[in-house]
Protein backbone atom coordinates (compact mmCIF):
# COMPACT_ATOMS: atom_id res chain seq x y z
CA UNK A 1 0.00 0.00 0.00
CA UNK A 2 1.50 3.56 -1.32
CA UNK A 3 0.41 5.38 2.32
CA UNK A 4 2.13 2.57 4.17
CA UNK A 5 5.53 2.70 1.91
CA UNK A 6 6.20 6.44 2.40
CA UNK A 7 5.10 6.61 5.70
CA UNK A 8 8.41 3.46 6.08
CA UNK A 9 10.41 5.42 3.77
CA UNK A 10 10.01 8.95 6.17
CA UNK A 11 10.76 6.72 9.32
CA UNK A 12 13.54 4.99 7.88
CA UNK A 13 15.06 8.08 6.83
CA UNK A 14 13.88 11.21 8.77
CA UNK A 15 12.82 10.54 11.73
CA UNK A 16 9.65 8.99 13.61
CA UNK A 17 5.75 10.52 14.31
CA UNK A 18 5.63 12.47 10.71
CA UNK A 19 2.09 13.61 10.22
CA UNK A 20 0.42 11.93 7.86
CA UNK A 21 -2.13 13.61 5.47
CA UNK A 22 -4.12 12.18 2.72
CA UNK A 23 -5.05 13.82 -0.12
CA UNK A 24 -7.44 13.02 -2.92
CA UNK A 25 -7.62 13.04 -6.83
CA UNK A 26 -10.88 13.93 -8.07
CA UNK A 27 -13.38 13.14 -10.76
CA UNK A 28 -16.02 15.19 -12.38
CA UNK A 29 -19.46 14.06 -13.25
CA UNK A 30 -20.21 16.79 -15.31
CA UNK A 31 -19.62 20.78 -15.63
CA UNK A 32 -16.44 21.04 -17.90
CA UNK A 33 -14.66 24.35 -18.44
CA UNK A 34 -17.65 26.18 -16.61
CA UNK A 35 -15.41 26.75 -13.58
CA UNK A 36 -13.64 29.41 -15.03
CA UNK A 37 -16.72 31.01 -16.13
CA UNK A 38 -18.02 31.09 -12.71
CA UNK A 39 -20.46 28.29 -13.57
CA UNK A 40 -21.70 25.13 -11.92
CA UNK A 41 -19.55 21.89 -11.70
CA UNK A 42 -20.46 18.50 -9.81
CA UNK A 43 -17.06 17.22 -8.97
CA UNK A 44 -16.66 14.14 -6.13
CA UNK A 45 -13.14 12.78 -4.59
CA UNK A 46 -11.99 9.69 -5.45
CA UNK A 47 -9.94 6.65 -3.02
CA UNK A 48 -6.77 7.24 -4.90
CA UNK A 49 -4.79 9.33 -3.01
CA UNK A 50 -1.68 11.21 -2.98
CA UNK A 51 0.30 11.07 0.83
CA UNK A 52 2.54 13.37 2.26
CA UNK A 53 4.65 12.51 5.91
CA UNK A 54 6.00 15.70 7.47
CA UNK A 55 7.87 17.36 9.94
CA UNK A 56 9.59 20.21 11.27
CA UNK A 57 13.17 19.68 10.88
CA UNK A 58 14.92 22.70 12.54
CA UNK A 59 16.24 24.26 9.60
CA UNK A 60 15.78 26.71 7.15
CA UNK A 61 15.08 24.20 4.46
CA UNK A 62 12.27 22.81 3.11
CA UNK A 63 13.57 18.90 1.90
CA UNK A 64 11.04 17.35 -0.07
CA UNK A 65 11.21 13.75 -1.28
CA UNK A 66 9.02 12.05 -4.24
CA UNK A 67 8.58 8.47 -3.24
CA UNK A 68 7.92 6.99 -7.11
CA UNK A 69 9.65 4.12 -8.87
CA UNK A 70 12.88 6.22 -8.16
CA UNK A 71 12.40 8.42 -5.13
CA UNK A 72 13.83 12.44 -6.03
CA UNK A 73 14.79 14.80 -3.64
CA UNK A 74 14.51 18.50 -3.78
CA UNK A 75 15.65 21.19 -1.57
CA UNK A 76 14.68 25.01 -1.33
CA UNK A 77 15.39 27.47 1.14
CA UNK A 78 12.17 28.68 3.40
CA UNK A 79 12.81 32.50 2.42
CA UNK A 80 11.01 31.33 -0.89
CA UNK A 81 14.24 32.12 -3.01
CA UNK A 82 13.99 29.63 -6.14
CA UNK A 83 15.23 26.48 -5.59
CA UNK A 84 17.59 24.72 -8.09
CA UNK A 85 16.09 21.68 -9.22
CA UNK A 86 15.35 19.72 -12.37
CA UNK A 87 11.47 18.22 -11.45
CA UNK A 88 8.58 19.39 -12.93
CA UNK A 89 6.52 18.50 -9.39
CA UNK A 90 9.48 20.83 -7.66
CA UNK A 91 8.04 23.34 -9.50
CA UNK A 92 4.62 23.25 -6.96
CA UNK A 93 6.00 23.11 -4.06
CA UNK A 94 8.50 26.14 -4.94
CA UNK A 95 4.96 28.05 -6.07
CA UNK A 96 3.33 27.23 -2.65
CA UNK A 97 6.30 27.96 -0.26
CA UNK A 98 6.43 31.69 -1.96
CA UNK A 99 3.01 32.35 -1.82
CA UNK A 100 2.89 31.03 1.70
CA UNK A 101 5.90 33.77 2.28
CA UNK A 102 4.40 36.44 0.24
CA UNK A 103 1.24 35.94 2.71
CA UNK A 104 3.52 36.31 5.55
CA UNK A 105 2.98 32.79 7.69
CA UNK A 106 5.92 31.87 9.74
CA UNK A 107 7.16 29.20 7.73
CA UNK A 108 10.30 26.86 9.59
CA UNK A 109 12.56 23.95 7.86
CA UNK A 110 10.77 20.59 7.29
CA UNK A 111 10.94 17.00 5.77
CA UNK A 112 8.42 16.35 3.53
CA UNK A 113 8.22 12.79 1.83
CA UNK A 114 5.35 11.87 -0.56
CA UNK A 115 3.95 9.47 -2.93
CA UNK A 116 0.49 8.34 -4.06
CA UNK A 117 -1.56 6.36 -7.04
CA UNK A 118 -3.39 8.96 -8.64
CA UNK A 119 -2.12 8.28 -12.49
CA UNK A 120 -0.93 11.58 -13.38
CA UNK A 121 -1.65 13.62 -16.83
CA UNK A 122 -5.50 11.34 -17.10
CA UNK A 123 -7.77 13.97 -15.76
CA UNK A 124 -8.14 13.45 -11.76
CA UNK A 125 -6.62 16.83 -10.97
CA UNK A 126 -3.44 15.18 -9.36
CA UNK A 127 -1.88 18.98 -9.34
CA UNK A 128 -4.46 19.74 -7.10
CA UNK A 129 -4.06 16.71 -4.92
CA UNK A 130 -0.11 18.02 -4.53
CA UNK A 131 -1.17 21.48 -4.06
CA UNK A 132 -3.74 20.98 -1.66
CA UNK A 133 -2.56 18.60 -0.01
CA UNK A 134 1.34 19.83 0.41
CA UNK A 135 -0.73 23.28 2.11
CA UNK A 136 -2.56 21.45 4.29
CA UNK A 137 0.43 19.52 5.30
CA UNK A 138 2.67 22.37 5.69
CA UNK A 139 -0.31 24.03 8.35
CA UNK A 140 -0.60 21.01 10.12
CA UNK A 141 3.18 20.35 10.73
CA UNK A 142 3.57 24.44 11.25
CA UNK A 143 0.46 24.92 13.42
CA UNK A 144 -0.79 27.79 10.87
CA UNK A 145 -4.03 26.74 10.82
CA UNK A 146 -5.21 28.30 7.17
CA UNK A 147 -8.55 27.38 6.25
CA UNK A 148 -9.46 25.14 3.96
CA UNK A 149 -10.79 27.99 1.61
CA UNK A 150 -7.99 29.60 1.85
CA UNK A 151 -5.45 26.40 0.73
CA UNK A 152 -8.22 26.12 -2.01
CA UNK A 153 -6.78 29.47 -2.61
CA UNK A 154 -3.26 28.83 -2.64
CA UNK A 155 -3.30 25.78 -4.59
CA UNK A 156 -5.39 27.78 -7.14
CA UNK A 157 -2.48 30.54 -7.01
CA UNK A 158 -0.05 28.16 -7.30
CA UNK A 159 -1.10 26.39 -10.90
CA UNK A 160 -1.88 29.49 -11.59
CA UNK A 161 2.08 30.93 -11.02
CA UNK A 162 3.05 27.41 -13.43
CA UNK A 163 1.03 28.67 -15.86
CA UNK A 164 -2.57 27.28 -15.92
CA UNK A 165 -5.04 29.45 -15.58
CA UNK A 166 -7.63 27.21 -13.87
CA UNK A 167 -10.64 27.46 -11.70
CA UNK A 168 -11.24 26.44 -8.33
CA UNK A 169 -13.44 23.25 -9.21
CA UNK A 170 -10.65 20.61 -8.73
CA UNK A 171 -9.38 22.65 -5.51
CA UNK A 172 -12.63 22.70 -3.83
CA UNK A 173 -13.77 19.30 -4.70
CA UNK A 174 -10.51 18.15 -2.91
CA UNK A 175 -10.88 19.86 -0.04
CA UNK A 176 -14.56 20.01 0.53
CA UNK A 177 -15.43 16.10 -1.01
CA UNK A 178 -17.72 14.02 0.96
CA UNK A 179 -17.94 9.88 0.83
CA UNK A 180 -20.82 8.85 -1.64
CA UNK A 181 -21.28 12.48 -2.53
CA UNK A 182 -21.07 14.40 -5.41
CA UNK A 183 -20.06 18.04 -4.37
CA UNK A 184 -22.78 20.84 -6.18
CA UNK A 185 -20.40 23.62 -6.40
CA UNK A 186 -21.63 27.20 -7.71
CA UNK A 187 -18.39 28.64 -8.78
CA UNK A 188 -19.63 32.30 -8.40
CA UNK A 189 -19.98 32.74 -4.67
CA UNK A 190 -18.27 29.37 -3.91
CA UNK A 191 -21.43 27.88 -2.43
CA UNK A 192 -21.57 24.73 -2.10
CA UNK A 193 -24.09 21.47 -1.09
CA UNK A 194 -24.16 17.51 -1.63
CA UNK A 195 -25.80 15.37 -4.13
CA UNK A 196 -25.94 11.32 -3.78
CA UNK A 197 -23.71 10.21 -6.58
CA UNK A 198 -25.21 6.17 -6.04
CA UNK A 199 -27.73 4.62 -8.44
CA UNK A 200 -29.16 1.57 -6.90
CA UNK A 201 -27.62 -1.77 -9.27
CA UNK A 202 -25.37 0.67 -11.62
CA UNK A 203 -22.05 1.37 -11.22
CA UNK A 204 -19.23 4.24 -11.94
CA UNK A 205 -16.27 2.90 -14.10
CA UNK A 206 -13.62 4.92 -15.03
CA UNK A 207 -11.77 3.79 -18.62
CA UNK A 208 -8.43 5.24 -18.99
CA UNK A 209 -7.25 5.67 -22.51
CA UNK A 210 -3.56 6.03 -21.73
CA UNK A 211 -3.63 9.63 -23.76
CA UNK A 212 -1.42 11.43 -21.14
CA UNK A 213 -2.20 15.07 -21.22
CA UNK A 214 -0.12 17.94 -19.81
CA UNK A 215 -1.84 21.20 -19.11
CA UNK A 216 0.68 24.15 -19.51
CA UNK A 217 1.47 27.62 -20.24
CA UNK A 218 0.03 28.78 -23.44
CA UNK A 219 -1.55 25.40 -23.69
CA UNK A 220 -5.12 24.83 -25.34
CA UNK A 221 -6.85 24.80 -21.90
CA UNK A 222 -5.69 28.41 -21.64
CA UNK A 223 -6.86 29.49 -25.84
CA UNK A 224 -10.06 27.98 -24.57
CA UNK A 225 -10.61 30.38 -21.25
CA UNK A 226 -9.53 33.45 -23.34
CA UNK A 227 -12.12 32.17 -25.95
CA UNK A 228 -15.01 32.82 -23.17
CA UNK A 229 -13.34 36.00 -22.19
CA UNK A 230 -13.43 37.55 -25.40
CA UNK A 231 -17.24 37.06 -25.64
CA UNK A 232 -17.66 38.15 -22.14
CA UNK A 233 -15.83 41.09 -23.54
CA UNK A 234 -18.07 41.66 -27.00
CA UNK A 235 -21.52 40.82 -24.80
CA UNK A 236 -20.96 43.74 -22.19
CA UNK A 237 -20.80 45.88 -24.83
CA UNK A 238 -24.53 46.18 -24.77
CA UNK A 239 -25.29 44.21 -21.42
CA UNK A 240 -23.21 46.50 -18.55
CA UNK A 241 -24.40 43.83 -15.95
CA UNK A 242 -22.41 41.22 -17.51
CA UNK A 243 -18.89 39.75 -16.03
CA UNK A 244 -18.67 36.49 -17.20
CA UNK A 245 -20.76 33.60 -19.07
CA UNK A 246 -22.87 32.48 -16.03
CA UNK A 247 -25.34 34.73 -15.96
CA UNK A 248 -25.67 34.82 -20.46
CA UNK A 249 -28.09 33.01 -22.19
CA UNK A 250 -28.40 31.37 -25.33
CA UNK A 251 -30.62 34.52 -26.64
CA UNK A 252 -27.84 36.42 -25.46
CA UNK A 253 -25.18 35.32 -26.99
CA UNK A 254 -26.96 34.83 -30.58
CA UNK A 255 -27.14 38.52 -30.11
CA UNK A 256 -23.19 38.65 -31.15
CA UNK A 257 -23.31 35.53 -33.10
CA UNK A 258 -22.04 37.86 -36.04
CA UNK A 259 -19.42 39.82 -33.89
CA UNK A 260 -17.31 37.02 -32.76
CA UNK A 261 -15.31 34.01 -34.21
CA UNK A 262 -17.73 30.81 -34.96
CA UNK A 263 -15.21 29.29 -32.89
CA UNK A 264 -15.35 31.26 -29.95
CA UNK A 265 -19.57 31.55 -30.03
CA UNK A 266 -19.32 27.60 -30.26
CA UNK A 267 -17.09 27.58 -26.85
CA UNK A 268 -19.29 30.10 -25.23
CA UNK A 269 -22.35 27.97 -25.93
CA UNK A 270 -21.25 25.02 -24.37
CA UNK A 271 -20.40 26.69 -21.27
CA UNK A 272 -24.26 28.06 -21.53
CA UNK A 273 -25.31 24.77 -22.26
CA UNK A 274 -23.09 22.86 -19.55
CA UNK A 275 -24.25 25.17 -17.12
CA UNK A 276 -27.72 23.81 -17.48
CA UNK A 277 -26.15 20.08 -17.79
CA UNK A 278 -25.71 20.05 -14.33
CA UNK A 279 -28.42 21.05 -12.84
CA UNK A 280 -30.28 18.52 -14.77
CA UNK A 281 -27.59 15.97 -13.15
CA UNK A 282 -28.85 17.07 -9.99
CA UNK A 283 -32.55 16.17 -10.09
CA UNK A 284 -31.46 12.97 -12.33
CA UNK A 285 -29.37 11.63 -9.53
CA UNK A 286 -31.86 12.64 -6.54
CA UNK A 287 -34.76 10.66 -8.65
CA UNK A 288 -32.44 8.06 -9.32
CA UNK A 289 -33.46 8.13 -13.11
CA UNK A 290 -30.07 6.38 -14.39
CA UNK A 291 -30.88 6.73 -18.19
CA UNK A 292 -31.12 10.21 -18.05
CA UNK A 293 -27.61 10.44 -16.14
CA UNK A 294 -26.31 8.51 -19.31
CA UNK A 295 -28.76 11.00 -21.54
CA UNK A 296 -26.70 14.05 -20.07
CA UNK A 297 -22.98 11.86 -20.27
CA UNK A 298 -23.87 11.40 -23.58
CA UNK A 299 -24.73 15.48 -24.64
CA UNK A 300 -21.78 16.41 -22.27
CA UNK A 301 -19.56 14.53 -24.48
CA UNK A 302 -20.86 15.81 -27.50
CA UNK A 303 -20.72 19.18 -26.52
CA UNK A 304 -16.86 19.13 -25.65
CA UNK A 305 -15.89 17.28 -28.59
CA UNK A 306 -17.44 19.04 -31.57
CA UNK A 307 -18.34 22.90 -29.04
CA UNK A 308 -15.42 22.91 -27.06
CA UNK A 309 -13.00 21.08 -29.15
CA UNK A 310 -11.38 18.93 -26.84
CA UNK A 311 -11.64 15.59 -26.87
CA UNK A 312 -9.43 13.26 -28.97
CA UNK A 313 -10.23 10.56 -31.41
CA UNK A 314 -9.55 7.88 -28.71
CA UNK A 315 -11.80 9.38 -26.34
CA UNK A 316 -14.71 9.58 -29.35
CA UNK A 317 -14.08 6.15 -29.77
CA UNK A 318 -14.50 4.73 -26.22
CA UNK A 319 -17.44 6.66 -26.00
CA UNK A 320 -18.85 5.39 -29.09
CA UNK A 321 -18.30 2.10 -29.08
CA UNK A 322 -19.53 1.94 -25.46
CA UNK A 323 -22.78 2.83 -26.68
CA UNK A 324 -22.80 -0.19 -28.68
CA UNK A 325 -21.93 -2.55 -25.66
CA UNK A 326 -25.14 -3.87 -23.55
CA UNK A 327 -25.66 -2.12 -19.92
CA UNK A 328 -23.84 0.99 -20.58
CA UNK A 329 -26.14 4.19 -20.16
CA UNK A 330 -23.78 6.74 -20.96
CA UNK A 331 -20.35 7.69 -21.45
CA UNK A 332 -18.66 10.95 -21.66
CA UNK A 333 -14.56 12.04 -21.71
CA UNK A 334 -13.61 13.59 -18.03
CA UNK A 335 -11.18 16.77 -17.39
CA UNK A 336 -9.81 19.24 -19.21
CA UNK A 337 -9.17 17.55 -21.93
CA UNK A 338 -6.68 16.40 -24.85
CA UNK A 339 -6.45 12.62 -23.19
CA UNK A 340 -7.24 10.95 -20.05
CA UNK A 341 -10.35 9.11 -18.88
CA UNK A 342 -13.80 8.69 -20.00
CA UNK A 343 -16.45 8.00 -17.36
CA UNK A 344 -19.44 5.46 -17.85
CA UNK A 345 -22.40 4.71 -16.30
CA UNK A 346 -23.04 0.99 -16.60
CA UNK A 347 -25.63 -1.62 -15.35
CA UNK A 348 -24.00 -4.31 -12.35
CA UNK A 349 -25.32 -6.97 -14.45
CA UNK A 350 -23.96 -6.24 -17.60
CA UNK A 351 -20.46 -4.56 -16.04
CA UNK A 352 -17.88 -7.28 -16.68
CA UNK A 353 -18.94 -7.79 -20.66
CA UNK A 354 -19.82 -4.37 -20.97
CA UNK A 355 -16.04 -2.91 -20.06
CA UNK A 356 -14.50 -6.14 -21.99
CA UNK A 357 -16.05 -5.64 -25.46
CA UNK A 358 -14.90 -1.71 -25.00
CA UNK A 359 -11.59 -2.23 -24.31
CA UNK A 360 -11.20 -4.81 -26.66
CA UNK A 361 -12.36 -3.13 -29.25
CA UNK A 362 -10.46 -0.14 -28.34
CA UNK A 363 -6.97 -1.97 -28.35
CA UNK A 364 -8.09 -3.56 -32.47
CA UNK A 365 -8.87 0.25 -33.15
CA UNK A 366 -5.93 2.05 -31.70
CA UNK A 367 -3.21 -0.46 -30.28
CA UNK A 368 -3.26 0.98 -27.21
CA UNK A 369 -4.41 -0.96 -23.82
CA UNK A 370 -6.81 0.90 -21.60
CA UNK A 371 -7.36 0.48 -18.51
CA UNK A 372 -10.44 0.41 -16.40
CA UNK A 373 -11.31 1.23 -12.54
CA UNK A 374 -14.53 1.16 -10.38
CA UNK A 375 -14.89 4.65 -9.09
CA UNK A 376 -14.92 4.69 -5.54
CA UNK A 377 -15.81 8.04 -3.52
CA UNK A 378 -14.27 9.20 -0.80
CA UNK A 379 -13.45 12.01 1.48
CA UNK A 380 -11.74 15.15 1.04
CA UNK A 381 -8.16 15.84 2.34
CA UNK A 382 -7.52 14.85 6.34
CA UNK A 383 -5.00 14.29 8.50
CA UNK A 384 -4.65 10.80 9.33
CA UNK A 385 -2.14 10.82 12.06
CA UNK A 386 0.10 13.34 13.81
Amino acid sequence: MTQNKVVAYFKKHYGNDPYIIKSPGRVNIIGEHTDYNLGYVLPACIEKSIYFTIQKNNSQYLQIEAFLSEPEKITLPIDGADGNFESFWGKYFEAILQILVKKNYPIQGMDCVFGGDIPIGFGLSSSAALCCGFTYAASAALDLKIPREEIALIAQAAEHKIGLNCGLMDQYAVLFGKKSNALFLDCKDLSHSYTPINLNGYSWILINSNIKHQLAVDSEYNLRRRSCEKVVQKLKESHEEITSLRGVSMEDLKEIKNHVSKTDFRRAGHVIQENKRVLKMIEALKEGDAAQVGSILLAGHRSLSTEYEVSTKELDFLVEIGQKQEGVLGSRMMGGGFGGCTINLIKDEFEESAVKGIIDAYKAETGIDAIYNHLEIGNSVQLLSS
